[in-house]
């Protein structure tokens, strides 16, 4: 259920308000590519309320596509793989990734604490060496002729496998 702030609370209020609710995980993703995507990302993240939200490489992104969600949100901007292995040091990094995964993201049982999940862009993919800061890779079944979801949708379905494990009680945030 999302929690409705007063119309004229600061965005610093807001994320004041939101930081006890705020789930174990995080998200990163490769900036290259496609400036909506990072911020169709930022958006989804809020929606679930992930930890924060690493951008990873150099570029704008388009503000508009993260509805103001981005206001409310940690967002961490890292120049490369060196730079967010030292800003996530000690947390599991999982990619996800169709065509390098190991096992799929439905078969996994629990996903670790502090888990961050890892995207690459919509063009280039994830870069090798963001790549190799994964402990595990995991892919998202899909059918179809189409050789990938897009990465809005791909980060959904991953906070969404997350969320699914932790609430599974039935328990509603």
């Amino acid at each position: 259920m999302a929690l409705v702030p007063p119309l004229d609370a600061s965005p610093e209020a807001v994320r004041e308000a939101l930081a006890p609710l705020r789930n174990d995980f995080s998200v990163a993703l490769a900036a290259s590519g496609n400036t909506f995507t990072v911020g169709a990302v930022i958006r989804v993240a809020h929606s679930f309320l992930a930890r924060e939200v690493f951008v990873v490489g150099e570029g704008d992104w388009y503000r508009k596509a993260a509805m103001g969600m981005h206001k409310y949100e940690r967002i961490v901007r890292v120049g490369d793989a060196e730079q967010l292995a030292k800003a996530t040091a000690g947390r599991p990094m999982w990619a996800v990734e169709k065509d390098l995964s190991r096992r799929s993201i439905c078969a996994v049982e629990r996903f670790p604490d502090g888990i961050v999940f890892l995207f690459g862009s919509e063009r280039f993919g994830l870069p090798p060496e963001l790549l190799a800061l994964a402990q595990d890779v995991v892919g998202i079944p899909m059918y179809g002729v189409n050789h990938s979801f897009p990465v809005t949708v791909a980060a959904g379905i991953a906070m969404h496998e997350w969320a699914r494990r932790k609430y599974r009680s039935g328990a509603i945030m």
